[in-house]
């Protein structure tokens, strides 16, 4: 029998991630495979020179492979070298803060393992949950041992949204699917299809000392482009946000354009 691959960016701390495999297991049999640590923003890397060890751990009752490497590792091992079988599909989250805009896309370690899970052939939908504004302030009380409801509720609406998908079909031009719900979302709340808005950000490093920098993003978007019919602007209206992405989809070219850059 089939089964739903869960991973994440997260860790095998995520707050979300019991709930989630609890959700999804009404559906169908869950295997999670997800880093030992986290490892945000670290977009679709693969370990290369490294050793990964995995380890089966219980947490919450629930089995889970822990991957010392990176999300799309934990892609890779589920899909291709821990079971007997493949998966059905891909399930990436719920990510701790939003993953909408194209930098944010493109920087996630949440859409990277979905991306894995397309490379591999299979259908995939990343899931990120946030709030528009006071990311920072928030982010804490996510990860603490009050935030239960809210992964609950989010969970029940990544669960609605995978049932919906399978019922329907993944669908057929997409490469993936990412969702990004509110935080005071629940499985009433307005579902949108949007496009990806594409919007980048600023600065994410700040000094420390003499030529030592750390991460430290408090910017908001830059370089923001039309944002009617897309992810950024349906999640600052409240409503949850389902975004099909076509994975590194070519441009036409003007002639001229194309003439000039063109050599025979």
């Amino acid at each position: 029998m089939s089964f739903i691959l869960v991973t994440n960016d997260d860790g095998v701390d995520s707050p979300a991630l019991p709930a989630l495999i609890r959700a999804l297991a009404e559906l169908s049999p869950v295997h999670a495979v997800v880093p030992s640590r986290e490892r945000s923003w670290i977009g679709k890397a693969i370990s290369r020179w490294e050793d990964i060890r995995v380890e089966r751990v219980e947490r919450d009752g629930l089995e889970i492979h822990s991957v010392d490497g990176f999300p799309a590792d934990c892609t890779q091992l589920g899909v291709h070298s821990l079971f007997e079988e493949r998966p059905d599909m891909v399930v990436s989250g719920i990510n701790v803060g939003f993953n909408h805009g194209l930098a944010f896309f493109l920087s996630s370690g949440t859409v990277g393992a979905a991306c894995e899970g397309w490379i591999a052939g299979l259908p995939a939908i990343a899931f990120s949950t946030g709030v528009r504004r006071g990311h920072n302030a928030w982010a804490p009380k996510a990860w603490s041992e009050d935030s239960g409801p809210l992964w609950e509720r989010t969970s029940a609406i990544a669960a609605d949204i995978v049932a919906e998908v399978r019922s329907i079909g993944f669908p057929e031009d997409a490469d993936l699917l990412n969702v990004n719900i509110p935080e005071g979302a629940d499985v009433n709340t307005p579902r949108v299809v949007t496009t990806l808005a594409k919007a980048g950000y600023d600065n994410l490093f700040r000094r420390q000392s003499e030529g030592l920098y750390v991460h430290d993003f408090s910017g908001g978007f830059s370089r923001v482009r039309e944002l009617t019919g897309t992810d950024l602007e349906t999640d600052r209206k409240g409503f949850v946000s389902i975004t099909p992405v076509r994975l590194a989809h070519s441009v036409a070219l003007p002639d001229s354009t194309r003439r000039a850059l063109e050599r025979s």
